[in-house]
């Protein structure tokens, strides 16, 4: 083992290797016994739930284009404008909590505060009765609604912590170095720490993006027509309600596999490109070795000097 893996902690013994060994092996069979128990406990003979017919309706196009396709895009469509939303309110908030402003730092401190502590089917249900009874939004467009509203303030309560976080995590003479050459603290803020604060938080603030996928499914609860929804419908009417869970289920893993490679994608290419910017290539005039005419630049086959 490196010593580069070995910073943090000390390379396993022998002891140690059996002890996890033994703590593998255990693991692996108390995941089995209980996959079994699963297994029995939906594979009785009253209601087998995985027996060929209940899989059967998953070749079918009609379950794809009637139920699985349109629950997913309901899905994206809710997450996509709550992402907008969220991040927009989220940079917003964030810059009220750092402003020089004693009132709006207070005012976007509580909103932050309050909002990270409700949790986001509370603030479904409100904005989807809101929707209704004051804004006389009805059938899915108050779905819709309560799912997009309690989605944004929710995460950009959590994106405003974020930014201000990585604001907090820049050296101090980032800030100093703006206010020497004249400019306010609102413009050092804008111009300077803000922007990379945000490259600098950027992957957490992606990784929030596949929370934000994940929570539309508490869209069911108000009726919205998101991928468990459509899962449920398929499978109140085929009566394969596991299966059906079990497909829901891979689908979101794909997608949110897909929204974490991208995280990992973007994290590593601002890692790439903190390591600072390449050495610019060496002047021929300051380096004799370098000019032209001379052995070290250059020379033809038989050794004699390039013209």
């Amino acid at each position: 083992m490196s010593a580069e893996a070995t910073v943090l902690f000390d390379a396993p013994g022998p002891r140690a290797k059996r002890l996890y060994a033994i703590i593998g092996v255990i693991a692996i069979a108390v995941f089995l016994v209980l996959l079994y128990l699963v297994y029995r406990g939906f594979a009785n003979p009253e209601n087998n739930q995985f027996t060929a017919a209940k899989w059967l309706p998953f070749l079918d196009p009609v379950t794809w284009t009637a139920y699985f396709i349109p629950g997913i895009l309901a899905t994206l469509k809710a997450a996509g404008l709550a992402v907008v939303f969220a991040i927009v309110l989220g940079v917003l908030l964030g810059m009220g909590r750092l402003s020089g402003l004693t009132p709006l730092r207070v005012v976007c401190g509580i909103f932050v505060e309050f909002f990270r502590s409700v949790p986001v089917l509370v603030m479904m249900l409100f904005f989807y009765y809101f929707g209704q009874y004051a804004l006389g939004i009805q059938g899915d467009a108050a779905s819709f609604f309560g799912v997009v509203a309690g989605l944004t303030f929710y995460n950009a309560s959590v994106i405003a912590e974020l930014v201000r976080s990585g604001v907090g995590s820049l050296p101090k003479g980032q800030g100093e170095a703006g206010l020497a050459i004249g400019m306010t603290p609102t413009q050092t803020l804008v111009s300077i720490l803000l922007p990379q604060a945000i490259a600098l938080m950027l992957p957490s603030i992606i990784s929030q993006l596949v929370v934000i996928l994940k929570d539309t499914a508490l869209g069911y609860i108000i009726a919205y027509s998101e991928l468990i929804r459509s899962g449920q419908n398929l499978a109140s009417f085929k009566g394969n309600l596991i299966p059906t869970l079990i497909v829901v289920g891979l689908l979101f893993i794909l997608i949110n596999y897909a929204l974490t490679r991208v995280a990992r994608l973007v994290e590593k290419r601002l890692s790439s490109s903190a390591r600072g910017p390449k050495q610019p290539p060496a002047d021929p005039m300051l380096n004799p070795a370098m000019a032209p005419g001379t052995a070290a630049a250059g020379s033809t086959a038989g050794g004699a000097p390039a013209p």
